[in-house]
């Protein structure tokens, strides 16, 4: 994960908070996922995910807010609650190769990877989780 926040235009990720984990929804600051999605106020967007042991729908908005900034918010909450997530997972967003189809419409294909940190030998590794 790269500290600076400035990440590829082809992936966004974070590391969760309890907040997120306790309500199931993820959020990125704006300028995180900035060319990848055209967000409008108040309009979703969805997002078709590919994990190693499936296919999962979750919906995203935009969100101004004067507290937090410019946010977009992601709704995981059946995908969330099956794969166990837990606060300070690594949840990683690569963007999939369009197909012409979806830049005229509000679906975005991505792929999911899940790490965790774990103690292992006396020292912390991060392992893939199998989602």
């Amino acid at each position: 994960m790269q500290q600076n926040g400035e990440q590829p235009r082809d992936r966004f990720s974070k590391l969760l908070t309890p907040l997120e984990v306790e309500k199931r929804t993820i959020v990125f600051p704006l300028n995180h996922v900035a060319g990848i999605f055209a967000f409008e106020e108040g309009r979703l967007t969805c997002m078709d995910v590919v994990s190693g042991d499936g296919a999962w729908s979750f919906l995203a908005s935009f969100i101004k807010d004067e507290e937090i900034g410019n946010v977009v918010s992601i709704s995981w909450p059946q995908f969330a609650s099956e794969k166990g997530l837990k606060a300070n997972d690594e949840v990683c967003f690569f963007k999939q190769a369009a197909d012409g189809n979806e830049e005229l419409g509000p679906w975005k294909k991505f792929r999911i990877q899940v790490r965790r940190q774990i103690r292992l030998f006396g020292q912390n590794i991060w392992g893939d989780l199998m989602v």
